[in-house]
């Protein structure tokens, strides 16, 4: 008996059942790609310009994208995409502070400081399958990208790379934004 239970062990093991080197996805296997949007100098458009102190919302969402509540600069930023719908809106936050009003321990006073512009991102979605491993990605045809006008945009000017916009990779950036 002890000999039978061995060999079904065995069996099971090297059968198309136990696990093979290809039912692990490789963390360097792209995945559903996040567009890519450089910041650029309004009146020197041919160089990069940092934000500062710069905060990145999903509208509808009460949490900041992780990474881009920044005391600091950057030039650069990955946003992800929907996959459930067509379209996708950010609220970007250049100079974010939250002033308290003085009283500290009373959050009620409290009002944000700093230039908020909202954008929305509109495309049509694919799924592209990429290995039994790692099921499928999605990947983002039409690409636009919309400034939402207020009185006081930061955001100047937008450029996409490429007619027929797409995002299929991390790779390049997608689009400039002036600023």
């Amino acid at each position: 008996m002890k000999n039978i239970c061995l060999l079904i062990l065995v069996l099971f093991l090297t059968s198309p059942y136990g696990c093979e080197r290809d039912d692990i996805c490789p963390e360097t296997t792209p995945t559903t790609p996040r567009l890519i949007i450089d910041l650029y100098d309004f009146t020197n458009q041919e160089e990069q310009k940092n934000v500062f102190d710069f905060r990145v919302q999903g509208v509808d969402n009460d949490n900041v994208l992780p990474g881009y509540n920044v005391i600091g600069a950057t030039n650069s930023i990955m946003l992800p995409l929907r996959t459930d719908t067509n379209s996708t809106v950010y609220k970007l936050h250049i100079n974010y502070a939250v002033n308290n009003n003085g009283t500290p321990d009373n959050p009620d006073d409290d009002f944000l400081e700093g230039n908020e512009d909202t954008i929305t991102i509109n495309y049509s979605t694919e799924e592209v399958y990429v290995s039994r491993a790692c099921g499928y990605k999605t990947i983002f045809r039409n690409v636009t990208l919309l400034i939402n006008a207020d009185s006081d945009n930061w955001i100047k000017l937008k450029e996409s790379l490429t007619e027929n916009q797409s995002v299929e990779d991390e790779s390049t950036t997608h689009f400039n934004l002036y600023h």
